[in-house]
């Protein structure tokens, strides 16, 4: 579900500087976010697999280890927004917690409300990116990167034929798509993909997503032609 960068986010703060991050998780909570903490690198890792945070701010300097190297560890295994700290105001570490992927940097001290700005600004770059990686109707969630499908927020899993054939609608909607235009597009991934098993794939896919032939919510057979999207735009 796409979100907007004013909705209440979850954002854990690694940073071992106990008080700041009281007093951020108070300032935050006044514009609806949900700030955890995290005074280690190790403990930032728990919570970053545990909650699932919308957004990361880090601290360049740690008990255990220093913020550059977590960044780097975060960002070959997550894509998720990245705000660093640094006291240093050195030049060259902002560069490169840039290089290594953090989305943003904010020396120390600064005010709260630049840091929310902040927040907020890397937010709905990240939003636009994922909207640009999804293709969405009603109810229905696909997304390209990750490939990774939702119907009504919960995953459906689908095979990569399925996926792909599900893509490619979704892609096209409205257009009616022939049996012989579905074949050339699949033949990629299957060379023995043939006319009828086109048939199948869709059956089995609309088993998945609860869709009827009979009254369609997603996908509409042509009769003698090929199939049709009709899913409806997300409100």
């Amino acid at each position: 579900m796409n979100q907007s960068a004013s909705q209440p986010r979850r954002i854990l703060m690694i940073d071992d500087d106990a008080d700041l991050c009281a007093l951020l998780t108070e300032y935050l909570a006044r514009f609806g976010h949900r700030l955890t903490s995290a005074g280690t690198a190790a403990e930032g890792w728990l919570a970053l697999r545990r909650d699932s945070p919308d957004l990361i701010i880090l601290d360049i300097m740690l008990p255990d280890t220093d913020g550059l190297t977590v960044c780097r560890e975060i960002r070959l295994e997550l894509d998720i927004p990245i705000v660093m700290l640094t006291a240093r105001g050195e030049m060259a570490d902002r560069v490169v917690g840039l290089e290594l992927g953090a989305d943003d940097y904010l020396p120390k001290p600064f005010e709260p409300r630049e840091l929310v700005a902040r927040i907020e600004s890397v937010l709905r770059r990240s939003d636009e990116r994922t909207a640009r990686q999804a293709l969405t109707c009603e109810g229905l969630r696909l997304e390209t990167e990750t490939r990774r499908v939702l119907l009504d927020e919960d995953d459906v899993d689908l095979t990569t034929m399925e996926f792909e054939l599900l893509r490619i609608l979704m892609e096209s909607r409205g257009v009616v798509l022939s049996r012989d235009r579905l074949l050339e597009r699949l033949r990629g991934l299957d060379a023995d993909v043939y006319d009828r098993s086109i048939d199948m794939i869709v059956s089995r896919l609309r088993q998945k997503l609860g869709d009827e032939a009979r009254s369609p919510r997603f996908i509409k057979t042509v009769w003698r032609t090929g199939y049709q999207f009709v899913g409806r735009e997300a409100p």
